[in-house]
């Protein structure tokens, strides 16, 4: 029977798991029976125009990582970052874990959102195949494809995208297949095994594939920014390289009770997964990579990777990405203050101490270990790893025209307080070139969801977990990030790398390699997770800098600003307590 409601019916979020919208999870409030099926799949429309608005509305669902956190980045609830915002903001509440079933924070856990994706997706792939596109496009391996394949193909790309989303939060989910619920119909749907959700993702992966356009073709709907074979073997990789994680497949959140085993992870090790995980990334690099096709490749400039659209010479690290309109938002808002007029910045987010101590020398060895260490105090930040000058603007660094002054009384932290920076650090990732420029100017910011550079770690990182030790591959693929940011080869060739480190060794090196490589892109928020070293991370307090400048000297001190206890429940997202009172056969996340 077909479903004369408003096909986006926002208050059915959930695909029928929610009668309501949590009150606290944001949903599109669309009036009831605007449209019909029978007018967005149109039988007549050539062109499937109301379908693809359809297609796009869906992918509104994807989020913008910039400031996307009640105004801040994700990575200040990490040890990465802190806000600046000291009124209780959303990312704090995050951080310190100030959250419950019932109490919950809407700009991040998306239960709602997130179904209400699926949902439009699902209303996509049932109803698609009767708008008579007249149009067709080549995919991949050079096959010609009717413009209904690639559609329903993006909507299923979607849909898995969401669900990993909701993996990642809360583990195991309802997985609701094509199904479209209505009023009537049975909504008390259990959670599948977290072992079903992954088998499930990774074949809609690999069935939609070749459904897909590359963003290597001129019609790749500007180029990354819908769903392509790339993007959905990108997305492929990190569901596995997730699913092998410690987290999932070696140490699950701890529960007695049998029903919550399966949901929060496999019941039992298996180092076939870390191998599935290589396999996937090894894929992609044979398949798209250098070796390969070259669709993608490591850019040279990795500070324009975040800046430009896709093309094979300026930016072809790009997968796949979300794009706004040219503006200085993100200047705006986490540029640092002390600066007036078209210069004005807000300071949001302020890198810790932690965080620049994770990037190594010049040399590629950490700062202990190198050779260029003890360097002069007085320029604790001379002969870094390049990579800290593209992701953090520290005391001395020259932004607008000048050089910053982050020390007590200086231009850019003028009382010491935390109305300036919290912790003598603000973020320079994301922001145009304006080192030498007198004001901020519109720009491009993509928030890149899926890069190149993610699935060599991906690869190093499974593959040095499936193996005894480190093959010259995992060497190899952490190699080609540092030679990008020309990090000094040495006469060894393994640009700071110790040689023949253990498997253990090895694992702090990736794991630190991603940090700075992925620094505010939301990949350590959720590593630190699936690495199941959350409480080991926050045992030791957040860092900043107190610098006091004299006459004759600078001085750093390192200073304790933020404590957080991290309780193993938090590993993983409470279930919303709306949806488990109104569904018998709901079990809620352990601990919670």
């Amino acid at each position: 029977m077909k479903i004369k409601q408003n096909i986006w019916f926002a208050s059915f979020v959930g695909a029928g798991l929610l009668l309501m919208a949590s009150c606290t999870d944001s949903y599109e409030n669309f009036p009831v029976d605007q449209f019909t099926e029978e007018y967005v799949f149109s039988k007549t429309d050539s062109m499937g125009v109301q379908a693809l608005n359809l297609l796009n509305s869906t992918y509104s669902f994807l989020d913008n990582g910039h400031n996307g956190i009640g105004g801040d980045y994700l990575d200040a609830a990490s040890d990465d970052a802190i806000s600046i915002n000291q009124n209780d903001p959303d990312v704090y509440k995050l951080a310190i874990g100030r959250f419950t079933a019932n109490n919950r924070v809407s700009s991040h856990m998306g239960w709602g959102k997130y179904y209400e994706g699926i949902r439009k997706a699902n209303i996509i792939i049932n109803n698609v195949d009767v708008v008579p596109f007249k149009n067709t496009f080549t995919n991949f391996n050079g096959e010609q494809k009717k413009l209904n394949h690639t559609v329903k193909a993006e909507a299923r790309f979607l849909r898995t995208y969401f669900y990993f989303e909701l993996l990642k939060r809360y583990g195991a989910v309802p997985l609701l297949m094509d199904s479209v619920y209505k009023l009537g119909d049975d909504m008390e749907l259990p959670r599948n095994t977290f072992e079903e959700c992954i088998n499930y993702m990774v074949d809609e992966l690999d069935s939609i594939k070749y459904d897909l356009r590359s963003v290597s073709m001129p019609d790749a709907a500007v180029y990354g920014h819908a769903a392509t074979v790339e993007a959905a073997m990108a997305l492929k990789s990190r569901i596995l390289l997730y699913a092998a994680s410690p987290l999932f497949n070696e140490n699950p959140v701890s529960t007695d009770d049998p029903a919550q085993k399966a949901l929060v992870g496999y019941e039992s090790y298996n180092a076939e997964r870390w191998k599935a995980a290589a396999d996937a990334a090894k894929e992609f690099m044979n398949t798209f990579g250098p070796a390969g096709r070259k669709t993608v490749d490591l850019a040279k400039n990795q500070m324009g990777i975040f800046l430009s659209f896709y093309s094979p010479s300026v930016n072809p690290e790009m997968i796949f990405f979300r794009q706004g309109g040219q503006s200085k938002e993100v200047e705006t808002k986490n540029g640092p203050l002390g600066f007036s007029g078209n210069s004005i910045g807000n300071g949001r987010t302020n890198p810790t101490q932690n965080l620049v101590d994770a990037f190594p020398m010049k040399d590629g060895k950490p700062v202990g270990e190198s050779t260029l260490y003890p360097f002069n105090p007085q320029k604790p930040y001379d002969n870094r790893d390049p990579r800290l000058s593209l992701a953090v603007l520290y005391n001395g660094a020259n932004w607008l025209g000048r050089v910053l002054e982050t020390y007590r009384g200086g231009a850019n932290n003028p009382t010491n307080s935390a109305e300036y920076t919290r912790t003598s650090y603000y973020m320079r990732k994301f922001m145009g070139n304006f080192s030498g420029a007198t004001e901020y100017s519109n720009g491009y910011h993509l928030w890149v969801i899926f890069r190149y550079a993610e699935i060599l770690l991906n690869y190093a990182e499974a593959q040095n977990e499936y193996l005894d030790a480190p093959s010259q591959e995992v060497y190899d693929a952490l190699i080609l990030l540092r030679k990008r940011v020309a990090i000094a080869a040495g006469s060894d060739k393994l640009y700071g790398l110790k040689a023949n480190m253990t498997k253990e060794e090895m694992r702090k090196a990736i794991q630190n390699e991603r940090r700075i490589e992925m620094a505010f892109e939301e990949q350590r928020y959720w590593d630190i997770r699936r690495w199941r070293i959350a409480e080991d991370v926050f045992r030791n307090p957040l860092k900043g800098m107190s610098i006091v400048k004299n006459l004759t000297s600078v001085v750093y001190t390192e200073v304790d600003v933020l404590t957080v206890n991290f309780e193993e429940r938090r590993y993983l997202y409470p279930l919303p307590y709306s949806e488990v009172i109104k569904n018998s056969r709901m079990i809620q996340n352990p601990g919670w």
